[in-house]
């Protein structure tokens, strides 16, 4: 449109095509979030609080992204109260269920939780790195399954998931690798070896498991899944 930012769309556009003419999917679909609350605003008013707006020239660019995914053949999906991560993590989860691979295409980290023998994730950025689970491990320091509880551990400061003070991912890898998980860490603080963590940890637990309802994809979103409607056949040439 004239004296309109289209950059977005643009490379939004580009990347997507690169990825239908290289990897030629049998299935695709593009999950958006919507605008407004979600269950994770319910649980903590402050999550995402700290993000500036997205700018004007940016948000006016969000419908253009749409309808680019319309015209290239590309189903959009959406779901109220949920973000665009439960619903990647809900349509991947139908995906395995009817024996498809999936690939999730993103260059976050928190994926990695999805990952297992049926779902990668593919990071488009530079030449394209692909993260199944032992990439998982090589890159995040822990497996897949262990992935959320780390996360939880050591917060997000750009989505204002406080986790444990005091505690970074380093340590938080650390603390998992030891424990196993979680729930197992919190039943034996007190065999934490170094005071400053134990110290957080008996502080701070209940935030920890806040924090992990905050970072876990929900993979039980009530969208249908019918492959048929996410069957790449091509842009719309009406």
């Amino acid at each position: 449109p004239q004296g309109k930012s289209t950059n977005a769309v643009y490379g939004f556009v580009a990347m997507l095509r690169k990825l239908l003419a290289e990897h030629r999917p049998e299935l695709i679909a593009v999950a958006f979030d919507l605008p407004g609350p979600t269950f994770r605003t319910t649980l903590a008013a402050d999550y995402k609080a700290n993000r500036p707006p997205m700018p004007s020239d940016l948000s006016e660019q969000v419908p253009w992204v749409h309808e680019a995914c319309e015209v290239l053949g590309v189903s959009v999906v959406t779901a109220e109260n949920y973000e665009a991560d439960d619903v990647i993590g809900t349509l991947a989860t139908h995906a395995v269920a009817q024996q498809f691979d999936v690939t999730i295409v993103a260059g976050d980290k928190d994926f990695f939780q999805l990952v297992d023998d049926a779902i990668r994730v593919f990071n488009p950025r530079d030449r394209g790195t692909w993260f199944d689970a032992e990439g998982v491990q090589k890159k995040f320091g822990v497996k897949p399954e262990q992935v959320v509880d780390v996360l939880a551990l050591m917060g997000d400061a750009t989505d204002n998931v406080k986790g444990v003070p005091g505690i970074g991912e380093k340590g938080a890898r650390e603390l998992i690798e030891t424990f196993g998980s979680l729930d197992e860490l919190l039943k034996r603080v007190p065999e934490v070896t170094q005071k400053r963590y134990r110290s957080a940890l008996e502080t701070h637990a209940e935030d920890a498991l806040h924090s992990r309802t905050l970072v876990q994809i929900h993979t039980d979103v009530a969208i249908a899944f019918d492959p048929d409607s996410f069957r790449y056949q091509g842009p719309d040439t009406q």
